[in-house]
C-alpha cells in the first residue's frame, strides 16, 4: 500500500477567513519575507504561499507588495505613536516621560524585529514602494510626539545642550542598540535588561543635568 502523500501546510489553500483575521496574517507573513529576501526579491506569490493563498486571493486584500510595505510601516508608526501618547498623558516630569518612551521604543523595536527593520532599516529605494508616506506622515508626527518632550525638558532647564540635538543623540542612542541587537545576535551580548538600563542612564548623564 503506498503511504499516503504528506502536503506542505504551507500550499495548502486555506478556506476563506475573516478579513481582518486574513490581512493580519498576510503582513506578519510578508514581513518574515521582506526582511529575508529584500523588496525585490520577495514577491506576491511567496507571500501568499507562506500564508496559503493563491495569489488571486491576496490580491482581494493588497492590490500590490507596495502597498502591504506601506500598512506595515503604516502599524507599526501607530502603535509606536500610541504608545508615546499614552506615555505623555501619565504622571511626571519631562525626564520621566523620556525615559518611559524610549523604554517603549526599545522594547517595540525587540518585540516587533521584523516590523522594525522595515521601518528602520530598510533602504530608502524600497521605501520609495509604498512606504515613504507612512514614513514621512505618522513616522514624522511619531518623532515629533517625542521631541515636544525634550523641549518641555529645555524649558525647564534640564538639558545640557539644545532640544534639537539632544532628541536626535537620544533616538539614535536608542535605535543603536535595537538594530545591533536584533541584527547581530550571534554576538556575546551582556544582559539585554542590563544593557539598556547603562544605556539609557549613560544618555541621561551625559545630555541632562544633574
Amino acid at each position: 500500500m503506498t503511504a499516503p502523500a504528506v502536503l506542505n501546510p504551507r500550499s495548502q489553500r486555506k478556506p476563506k477567513g475573516e478579513g481582518h483575521a486574513r490581512r493580519a496574517e498576510i503582513l506578519a507573513a510578508a514581513e518574515r519575507i521582506f526582511v529575508e529576501h529584500g523588496y525585490e526579491g520577495a514577491t506576491i506569490r511567496k507571500i501568499a504561499d507562506e500564508v496559503g493563498l493563491s495569489s488571486t486571493a491576496l490580491y482581494m486584500h493588497f492590490a500590490e507588495k507596495g502597498e502591504i510595505l506601506h500598512e506595515i510601516c503604516r502599524q507599526a508608526f501607530a502603535a509606536l505613536l500610541e504608545l508615546n501618547l499614552a506615555v505623555v498623558a501619565e504622571p511626571g516630569g519631562p525626564e520621566q516621560r523620556l525615559r518611559r518612551m524610549m523604554r517603549a521604543y526599545i522594547d517595540f523595536g525587540f518585540d516587533n524585529p521584523n516590523a522594525y527593520r522595515l521601518v528602520y532599516m530598510t533602504r530608502p529605494v524600497e521605501l520609495q514602494h509604498g512606504a515613504m508616506s507612512a514614513a514621512q506622515e505618522l513616522g514624522g508626527a511619531l518623532y515629533r510626539s517625542f521631541e515636544q518632550v525634550v523641549e518641555d525638558a529645555e524649558t525647564d532647564g534640564l538639558l545640557r545642550g539644545d532640544a534639537r540635538t539632544t532628541a536626535q543623540a537620544l533616538w539614535a542612542g536608542c535605535h543603536g542598540v535595537v538594530s545591533l541587537m536584533i541584527t547581530k545576535p550571534y554576538f556575546d551580548w551582556a544582559d539585554r535588561e542590563t544593557l539598556v538600563a547603562t544605556l539609557l542612564d549613560g544618555l541621561f548623564a551625559g545630555l541632562m543635568k544633574p
